[in-house]
């Protein structure tokens, strides 16, 4: 899944993705019986491969290839760097011409379409990568089949304002649904902030703030042969979200790129939901020593307790590439938790290796350890291959019910009508 860009993200107010319940993906995916590739031969690696990296990541990863280089002397690895905007067509177009990379990112929510094409290779059962965090495992996974490794994650929490929180009455974050609205009408009517949280109201990407209030529920995005929007436990979720905007705790008129720094740092939206990129971006804006007028917490708990998106990318190798053991080997290396310790220093992605955050630098740091605690129960969307167009009905109808008042069972009825139609692409 992209992180999202500091200008461009989404607010969120609610339990959480990523990446599946308990950790796994909610969807078996293509079809077909669970695979394991080939075993990758022993010894050092050698050749070159070709490697293709998105973002800031595509820009760092040159670096840490080298490290690669110099433990396989016989090896060479050539990094590519691709704009995200441009990413996913950029692979579709390769798979279609067959000039695909040796090995690549992937995005978690392209796992199901790429394999479903057949053309990731399985992850082989010899190679040693294991200690995910269950949720990110549940990334790579269609249909039963591992097709690669979660390489770093991301997952969501609420950040809220410390100070405004006390001059409010709260000494502690909630932990509950009724909490979280407590506290946010109270941020308005005590800390005098204009709303009490930020939340995205519809629209793109506006299934990853709802989603965590329904894992927290219990719901299920899929029973294994079709997707489940139409369920007590989702309509439970959208009718309490949209409470927030329908009370005037939350913008209804809030922009597709809100302004999450400065209204944060201001105390107008003292309370929002996003990941961990944001504690760098608002304390820059907010300077010194705002660090501490702020804090996270896990998302509050619905009935069924508290649980978060996992996002983060994934790293394959594809079933074209002529050097396949030596990218494999390259991936192997990407899963080890001192690389891992050593990628995040490089470029603060979080660890998908559970064993990496017993490193001082994270171990050490009380808000990343919140997000490692979050990791351990956040989910992950289904891996169908039609996830990312089902999904753009969900965000339709979510706009509806937040801006205008639509009824969310309607809303609900309307989203399992057009996925039922369009189906899980199996």
């Amino acid at each position: 899944m992209r992180r999202p860009t500091t200008t461009a993200l989404v607010l969120v107010a609610s339990a959480a993705l990523t990446l599946s319940a308990c950790g796994r993906a909610e969807t078996d995916g293509a079809g077909g019986e669970p695979q394991t590739g080939t075993d990758v031969a022993e010894g050092a690696a050698d050749g070159t491969i070709t490697v293709w990296a998105m973002g800031a990541e595509g820009e760092k990863l040159p670096d840490l290839a080298a490290q690669f280089e110099e433990e396989n002397p016989g090896a060479k690895v050539n990094v590519t760097a691709i704009p995200w905007d441009a990413a996913h067509d950029k692979f579709t177009t390769a798979i279609t011409a067959n000039s695909l990379p040796d090995a690549a990112m992937v995005g978690t929510t392209w796992m199901g379409e790429f394999a479903g094409l057949d053309a990731l290779d399985p992850l082989p059962e010899n190679l040693e990568v294991d200690g995910f965090f269950e949720g990110a495992q549940g990334t790579t996974e269609v249909d039963g089949t591992s097709y690669g490794i979660p390489w770093y994650v991301e997952t969501r929490l609420l950040y809220y304002r410390t100070d405004l929180a006390e001059q409010a009455g709260f000494d502690e974050a909630p932990t509950t649904w009724e909490g979280l609205k407590e506290m946010a009408k109270a941020m308005q009517t005590e800390a005098g902030a204009e709303y009490g949280i930020g939340l995205q109201a519809g629209g793109t990407g506006s299934w990853q703030t709802v989603m965590p209030f329904a894992w927290g529920e219990g719901a299920e995005l899929t029973d294994g042969e079709g997707y489940t929007f139409d369920t007590p436990e989702m309509l439970e979720a959208v009718e309490y979200y949209q409470s927030f905007f329908d009370e005037g705790i939350a913008n209804k008129s809030a922009p597709a790129q809100p302004t999450t720094e400065p209204d944060f740092v201001s105390g107008d939206v003292p309370m929002f939901i996003s990941g961990p990129w944001m504690m760098s971006a608002v304390e820059e804006v907010g300077g010194e020593g705002f660090e501490d007028k702020y804090s996270v917490a896990k998302i509050p708990e619905g009935s069924a307790g508290s649980s978060s998106f996992v996002g983060g990318s994934d790293f394959v190798v594809f079933k074209s590439s002529q050097e396949r053991d030596t990218a494999w080997k390259f991936v192997e290396f990407l899963a080890d938790p001192e690389v891992q310790a050593t990628w995040y220093d490089m470029s603060t992605d979080l660890p998908s290796v559970q064993s990496a955050w017993d490193t001082d630098a994270l171990a050490s740091d009380e808000k990343l350890s919140v997000f490692g605690e979050q990791l351990e129960t956040a989910k992950a969307p289904p891996s169908y291959p039609t996830w990312e167009q089902v999904v753009a009905s969900l965000d339709t109808e979510l706009e509806k019910v937040t801006k205008t008042g639509a009824d969310p069972a309607e809303a609900l009825k309307t989203v399992q009508q057009q996925a039922d139609s369009i189906g899980t692409g199996q």
